[in-house]
């Protein structure tokens, strides 16, 4: 036996192995980076150039042999553009989680970068999404508590802005306006709380405010990392803080209230306390940020 274990250490000497399992430095020397998932929020596309196909080309640029996925809603552009206003979440998370689970290059797990509402539609989908794995999971001017107000509508002519504001201010919880449009279903109206928790038909739910989904719970708990970012003089999210997770206090439309003295978070309705959070902040209007900002506050999480 003594002999044998001598032969077999000869042998390792001279003849080291090169198909074998790699050691852990050359594992982590040669492993692929993890794939990253983006959405896209209201009054854009998944491929515009000058939008999330800038973003998709900065991250390969950024990390070498990365997969990228930047998520188009519907068969084609126009589609995927008229979804971020007329296509009710529950509808856009089922069909993205169809397509993610059914991909085999995400099947070892995915980071994911929301923008705008993208971002609250991502975390619907880890909550929701049982059967796929997402480490990291980056918001970019999220609305995660809602908005009650809609300065203006990207893309869209002020006549039609204007109706859709009106119809948020006034029927935002009328069943066929949640049907009608997007925005309506994270409208939360912190003066009507009970009006919301009844008639928003997504985001009360994936928040956990009516009855409690253990799924999402678990789910959200299997993240690595949720990152938030905040943009300090944005003027398309009312309350700005609601891109970290705040609101306005109850009763109240002036008075904010961090996530932690939140009720989803005291009573951890959502899991969030056993979740490692980041709050990052970055000057500027809604998701007006520089290539170098990007680089070095959001690339870091992509290689981790």
């Amino acid at each position: 036996m003594k002999l044998l274990q001598i032969i077999f250490s000869l042998f390792l000497v001279f003849f080291p192995t090169s198909n074998g399992a790699l050691t852990g430095n050359e594992s982590a020397a040669n492993a692929a980076p993890l794939p990253v998932v983006l959405w896209h929020g209201m009054g854009d596309s998944c491929c515009f150039p000058f939008s999330l196909g800038s973003i998709k080309k900065l991250v390969e640029q950024q990390i070498p042999g990365i997969h990228v996925v930047s998520l188009k809603i519907g068969k084609s552009l126009i589609e995927d553009y008229e979804s971020g206003f007329f296509v009710h979440p529950d509808k856009q998370i089922q069909e993205v989680c169809e397509s993610l689970q059914n991909d085999p290059t995400l099947a070892n797990g995915f980071n994911a970068i929301g923008f705008s509402q993208g971002s609250q539609f991502l975390r619907g989908l880890v909550q929701r999404c049982s059967s796929i794995q997402v480490r990291n999971l980056i918001s970019i001017g999220g609305q995660h508590q809602g908005v009650f107000g809609l300065p203006y509508c990207p893309s869209l002519s002020r006549k039609t802005c204007e109706y859709f504001r009106k119809l948020l201010n006034y029927a935002a919880y009328e069943k066929w306006v949640q049907k009608l449009l997007v925005q309506a279903t994270y409208w939360h109206d912190p003066l009507n709380e009970d009006a919301y928790r009844t008639g928003s038909t997504f985001l009360a739910d994936i928040n956990n405010e009516r009855e409690i989904n253990n799924d999402y719970i678990n789910n959200i708990r299997k993240l690595n990392r949720f990152v938030m970012v905040k943009f300090l003089n944005d003027s398309m999210v009312q309350p700005i803080e609601s891109s970290c997770f705040g609101f306005y206090a109850p009763g109240s439309d002036t008075e904010v209230l961090p996530l932690k003295q939140s009720k989803i978070y005291l009573e951890d309705r959502l899991g969030l306390q056993s979740v490692p959070i980041d709050y990052l902040e970055c000057e500027g209007d809604h998701l007006q940020f520089t290539k170098e900002w990007f680089i070095k506050f959001i690339i870091p999480y992509l290689k981790q």
